[in-house]
């Protein structure tokens, strides 16, 4: 199931490039103010002045977090997803972690409008559904060792780091950044931090709902970054 997402995310930018990036971003992109508003809500698109825009605001809960906004967008989040998202799926199993996915994904789209309703800028990526594939591997693999790619000004080097700790630094970060950011919708350099946390957040939630639980022995990770 998680090598079918990832050919579904490539799948879907592949679209995203013959309908146009920026303009598939618009019409199928989640935006807060049409999903809290409704379908008859004018969208601001720069340029353009208040454009009515047809697709259905409910349903981009889902087509955004198939979309993403360039090519190191998606690189990134596919990298994150094939490493780790193996890994949780050997838990839940194949279907259950295709809900946990989905579920996730729209749970972390939803806290990125929470802090971010009057946004009218659209939401792309599967950044949060990646950041509860992430949560979930936090809790059910804690020990696992990860792989990182350390820069020490002229020295580089690889290091193996429990996966508690890089993922754990990781979410850190995407709180610190998220509470600077709060007030501008995305944060800075169109990060929606708080779609991060809150997926991260949902994937340890829908652990305790789904039944996943620790594995005997933690999991071998190569993560290079």
């Amino acid at each position: 199931m998680t090598y079918g997402l990832v050919a579904t995310n490539l799948i879907g930018y592949l679209m995203q490039m013959g309908y146009g990036l920026e303009a598939s971003a618009w019409v199928w992109g989640l935006i807060p103010q049409r999903l809290l508003g409704g379908a008859d809500t004018p969208v601001l698109i720069p340029g353009h002045g208040e454009v009515l825009i047809g697709s259905l605001p409910l349903l981009t809960l889902f087509t955004s977090m198939f979309m993403h906004g360039g090519l190191l967008h998606l690189g990134g989040n596919m990298l994150y997803l094939w490493i780790f998202g193996n890994n949780v799926e050997d838990r839940l199993g194949h279907w259950r972690f295709l809900f946990f996915y989905l579920v996730g994904g729209v749970l972390a789209t939803l806290s990125h409008v929470l802090v971010s309703r009057g946004s009218g800028l659209p939401l792309v990526g599967a950044s949060g559904a990646v950041a509860a594939v992430l949560g979930a591997y936090w809790r059910l693999y804690p020990h696992a060792r990860v792989r990182c790619l350390l820069f020490l000004v002229f020295i580089v080097q690889f290091v193996e780091l429990p996966a508690a700790l890089v993922l754990g630094l990781w979410i850190v970060l995407q709180v610190i950044n998220g509470l600077l950011g709060l007030g501008i919708g995305v944060g800075a350099g169109g990060v929606a931090w708080f779609a991060h946390i809150g997926g991260f957040l949902a994937g340890l939630l829908l652990l305790v709902f789904l039944g996943g639980r620790r594995p005997p022995r933690p999991a071998a990770v190569r993560w290079d970054d």
